[in-house]
């Protein structure tokens, strides 16, 4: 019997894990919130970019979408800019006795030891009041930086550093908060945004680091971040808008899980908004963006992971990816016990939405 699940937020990873739930028969998709004016009252299939029209309209509130009687929420809103608000959404959702899958907030991958207990325990409350489970997850954070490097440090005799990367144009990405409020595009390097913030890159990344720690079995004494940052040499446009000469256009971060004084678990990102800028850095395995993965260790790996799509770029695809991470796992998550639960507590996720076989 399919599992009725109802859908939050129809953004870019939304609307695509949307898209995932009404072409699975795995699922029944019962409603759909939305946090735009216009969208409400839409059709699920018009809001997922499809050409079906499903019968459900999209609702402005949580209460109108638990009416319908869900046995899981894919949660896909806006969870970087309004953390407090993503959080009471979920206890209120697990509380209720539905199950939460999706892709924020993003910290309750795996929050322990990245968030104050005042934040984890009324999660945790909610769910033994429900008897229900959450799971976060995206690509990274997310999957490239959990599920890919776990899978090969279980090969290995010894292990001296796991090195993850994101290596990518985001010249074609259309988020504009994201690119702009949250990262800084375009802006004057005298400005530090929300990202580069003093601790902000060691939050948002410091739950990946923690959890693949705990894979590999030891504890991380602290948690390290840089950055550098090269302006436009002149004006150009992007997807999400324009690039003013001098703005922000190309970022290079680190955050580095220390262990015994060196740097285990390292998770980078080299981001551009145009391929000829910073030629030193390092490059992606495809044109425009790949995940990486470097294990120093015996033995060594060096594996490059390229996503891609016949209905988009590089960018697309990863945030299909991602969506497909998202609805893929719901089966797992209702099936889990209470809790937050992580990669480290699901079994493996093997079943697509759909096998096609092609005559």
């Amino acid at each position: 019997m399919p599992i009725r699940v109802a859908h939050v937020g129809t953004g870019n990873v939304g609307r695509l894990a949307l898209s995932g739930l009404i072409e699975s028969p795995n699922f029944e998709l019962t409603g759909v919130c939305v946090s735009t004016p216009d969208k409400v009252g839409r059709d699920a299939g018009d809001l997922a970019g499809l050409d079906v029209v499903t019968g459900i309209a999209a609702v402005a509130d949580l209460d109108a979408l638990l009416a319908t009687r869900p046995d899981c929420v894919v949660y896909c809103a806006m969870g970087d800019t309004r953390l407090r608000g993503a959080m009471d959404d979920c206890r209120r959702l697990l509380a209720a006795g539905v199950d939460v899958v999706g892709s924020a907030p993003g910290m309750l991958q795996f929050p322990w030891g990245a968030l104050p207990e005042a934040y984890i325990t009324p999660v945790e409350d909610a769910a033994r009041q429900g008897n229900s489970s959450l799971f976060i997850t995206g690509v990274d954070p997310g999957f490239a930086n959990d599920l890919v490097p776990l899978a090969l440090t279980g090969t290995c005799q010894t292990v001296e550093q796991v090195r993850c990367m994101e290596i990518a144009d985001y010249a074609t990405y259309d988020g504009a908060i994201v690119m702009f409020d949250v990262m800084g595009f375009g802006k004057s390097l005298d400005e530090v945004p929300m990202l580069l913030q003093p601790g902000i890159l060691g939050a948002a990344w410091g739950p990946a680091i923690r959890q693949l720690a705990a894979g590999l079995g030891v504890t991380v004494d602290a948690i390290t971040e840089s950055y550098e940052r090269v302006p436009a040499p002149e004006a150009f446009d992007i997807a999400a808008g324009h690039i003013p000469a001098g703005g922000l256009a190309a970022l290079r971060f680190e955050v580095r899980g220390v262990v015994a004084g060196e740097p285990l678990i390292v998770i980078e990102h080299v981001t551009r908004l145009r391929e000829d800028l910073c030629p030193d850095w390092p490059r992606p395995a495809q044109g425009g963006g790949s995940y990486r993965v470097e294990i120093v260790g015996e033995p060594s790996y060096h594996v490059d992971v390229c996503p891609t799509s016949r209905n988009g770029d590089h960018n697309y695809a990863a945030i299909l990816a991602a969506a497909g991470r998202i609805v893929n796992s719901i089966p797992a998550v209702v099936a889990a016990a209470p809790g937050i639960r992580t990669t480290l507590d699901l079994p493996l996720i093997t079943e697509p939405g759909r096998v096609v076989v092609s005559v």
